[in-house]
């Protein structure tokens, strides 16, 4: 008999709806080059529609037996991550009110170094040889000075997946956290190819407070894998009167 080496079921969360959202949304509409924030971007806040999208989430899940909402809960510590789970939590969603929300810095936002807070106009006008960098390079490996390349962010997901499997093995495991993570998590967990993940990311962005979900397969290879079921399924908060949102979590020229 073989002993799991992963949780049993694996949710991954986008948060819901940020002001950084709304900021960009603003500044590409008015052909402006950078985005008007007026706090790291690690302290950006959820929107109000992005606290209504967390709570949306929690209720479809509080309806469910317990045996299918998570009993384990990591985040991003980024604000809206950390907001958009504890919203989650609060509407009844998952996790006991005694049991912590693990806050992991693997988790975090890819990092644009130079290029954050800027539109695609702005990179365009400010760092045109980053740009040209990116399209030689590729989404993937491009790293801008100070910066994340998406093979940055796998390196520290890898580790962050080691954790999971040792200490959450059989348990029913939620990650709330960032879309480039959201991907970098499918490229990982499914042993993808660049070519495949950029193709799924190509097809359209992660909506806020969607989720992906694994569960175990003892069948996958020797001792078992996770197995997707569902990606970017909105469907909990569209079924409620919440609107869903799609939004890149950068410039549309250096998202990840």
């Amino acid at each position: 008999m073989t002993t799991a080496r992963w949780p049993s079921q694996l949710w991954i969360m986008r948060h819901g709806e940020s002001a950084g959202n709304v900021a960009r949304d603003a500044a590409n509409a008015g052909g402006a080059e950078r985005i008007v924030l007026e706090a790291r971007d690690v302290d950006i806040v959820l929107s109000p529609r992005g606290e209504d999208q967390a709570r949306a989430l929690g209720a479809w899940f509080a309806a469910k037996p317990e045996d299918e909402r998570p009993d384990v809960m990591l985040a991003s510590p980024y604000l809206r991550a950390k907001a958009t789970a504890q919203l989650f939590r609060d509407a009844g969603g998952g996790v006991d009110s005694d049991e912590p929300i693990c806050m992991d810095e693997r988790l975090r936002e890819k990092e644009f170094g130079i290029l954050d807070g800027l539109t695609t106009a702005g990179v365009a006008a400010l760092e045109p040889q980053q740009a040209e960098f990116r399209k030689l390079l590729g989404k993937f490996y491009h790293r801008p000075p100070g910066g994340e390349s998406w093979c940055d962010v796998i390196f520290r997901l890898r580790s962050l997946m080691d954790t999971v499997a040792l200490h959450y093995a059989g348990r029913r495991v939620m990650i709330v956290a960032h879309q480039v993570v959201v991907l970098c998590l499918r490229y990982i967990i499914e042993n993808m190819s660049e070519e495949q993940i950029l193709e799924i990311d190509r097809e359209g962005d992660v909506a806020n407070c969607s989720v992906t979900e694994y569960r175990f397969d003892a069948s996958i290879g020797r001792y078992g894998g996770l197995a997707l079921v569902g990606y970017n399924v909105t469907t909990p908060v569209a079924q409620s009167t919440v609107v869903v949102t799609a939004e890149p979590e950068g410039p549309k020229a250096v998202r990840g």
